[in-house]
């Protein structure tokens, strides 16, 4: 067990014997035989093909050879069947023939007077802030992935959709100079999240200066995806934590963990998808990865005004699940950013969520019309660089053409004829980020 911002720090201890998984998994709390094996929301096809109705209102829909997503993850169709199993809600038990969570010896549990002193102290921190700060939303499409560059090290939150396999996110990261990766930020093991993380931290081991540490919420799936990610972890030996409700992560003005909580009793991978929030000096940056509702209403029982955040990853890529209104008045942010595709087969971002931002006066981005985004912190002021101009005013979002068909009209004619689209897809950074030794 590691100390870490005077917190204990669990860390998930790969191993290969199934039987020792097992127990070591028991003793944690962490897995338990899967409940739900209905259609996974991230578009990997379930073991039990059979439909379930969304919370989202949308239903899945099997007759076609690929399995249809609910709303609740992200994807636009569903994996073919040789891709291996697909995320299932409930997690079955943790080893995977990958790897288990071991606990420290204090258990995985916060009191509520150190999740209160972190509420006072986060709200408190007026820290001069050295250098600058970016965080980056990539366009990965119906998914998410969002690289946060520090003064001196860098996170990256979540990598994007499993049919891409992190192509995007790391042609994304080589071009904005990224040579170490310090902190890899799971969410939540739904494949529209993390299906770029075993491409990630196989190019990063292997072509660059590796990867520091993966925080992920320690919640299992059975997908393909989610035992490619913990094999790459495995085979690289990078430190994997389990992260919970209170942690401290040293990673810029201080990042702190929101959700999961210290004792779920759960197995739901949005209820236990993980939170945090970045400081900058006098700013900061709100993630939430697919938390919905009571997730949120937890978030602001437990942790008040720590909440306030300038710039918001909108929730669940802007369905109506998440975003409740309770919650925004908590968060109040200036920005908000949805990271979902123009056609997405669920409507996200859906209407409620852009009506919300509207009456709040959110100046709100979205990575379909806006392509990729960059905001950048001084510590005390904020300015927004988004791959493609268009209106920010939510109630006039849907009006926008697609980022690509935007990029036809205004592009040169190098790209108009068919430059690499990954090159044409990356935007200018504000300034060039200093390499990660």
């Amino acid at each position: 067990m590691d100390s870490q911002g005077g917190r204990s720090v669990r860390r998930i201890v790969p191993v290969l014997v199934v039987v020792l998984a097992v127990t070591v998994a028991g003793c944690a709390g962490f897995g338990t035989d899967a409940t739900d094996e209905n259609a996974s929301p991230d578009g990997e096809p379930a073991t039990d093909d059979s439909g379930n109705e969304s919370t989202d209102g949308e239903s899945n829909d099997t007759d076609d050879a690929t399995d249809t997503n609910d709303a609740n993850g992200g994807s636009d169709s569903g994996e073919s069947a040789d891709e291996g199993n697909a995320d299932a809600d409930a997690a079955p038990d943790e080893s995977t023939e990958n790897g288990s969570i071991e606990n420290g010896s204090t258990g995985n549990e916060s009191t509520e007077s150190e999740n209160a002193e972190v509420n006072e102290s986060t709200v408190e921190e007026t820290e001069t802030a050295e250098g600058t700060l970016e965080i980056h939303a990539i366009d990965v499409g119906q998914g998410d992935a969002t690289l946060i560059v520090g003064p001196e090290e860098t996170m990256l939150i979540d990598s994007g959709d499993w049919r891409d396999d992190g192509e995007t996110v790391i042609a994304y990261l080589e071009s904005q100079g990224i040579e170490r990766i310090d902190y890899l930020v799971t969410t939540h093991a739904h494949a529209d999240h993390i299906g770029g993380h075993a491409a990630v931290i196989e190019h990063y081991e292997t072509e660059h200066d590796g990867v520091g540490e993966v925080w992920d919420p320690g919640v299992s799936s059975t997908s393909r995806t989610y035992e490619n990610y913990l094999d790459a972890v495995e085979e690289h030996d990078v430190d994997l934590i389990r992260a919970r409700s209170g942690d401290e992560i040293d990673f810029a003005g201080g990042t702190t963990v929101l959700n999961p909580p210290a004792e779920s009793g759960s197995d739901d991978l949005h209820e236990n998808s993980l939170s945090v929030r970045v400081t900058h000096g006098e700013t900061a940056f709100l993630a939430t990865g697919d938390a919905e509702s009571e997730t949120e209403e937890r978030m602001v029982e437990e942790h008040g005004d720590a909440l306030e955040a300038d710039v918001y990853q909108v929730g669940h890529h802007g369905s109506s699940t998440s975003s409740s209104d309770a919650f925004l008045d908590r968060v109040d942010p200036e920005y908000a950013i949805i990271s979902s595709a123009y056609d997405s087969q669920y409507g996200h971002p859906h209407e409620e969520v852009l009506a919300a931002f509207d009456e709040r006066g959110v100046e709100t981005y979205w990575t379909a019309v806006h392509g990729s985004i960059v905001v950048e912190s001084d510590g005390e002021e904020l300015s927004v660089e988004p791959e493609t101009d268009a209106t920010t005013d939510p109630s006039e979002l849907r009006e926008e053409p697609p980022v690509d068909e935007a990029d036809e009209t205004e592009g040169t004619d190098e790209e108009k004829t068919g430059a690499d689209a990954a090159t044409a897809q990356t935007p200018t950074p504000i300034h060039t980020p200093k390499a990660i030794a």
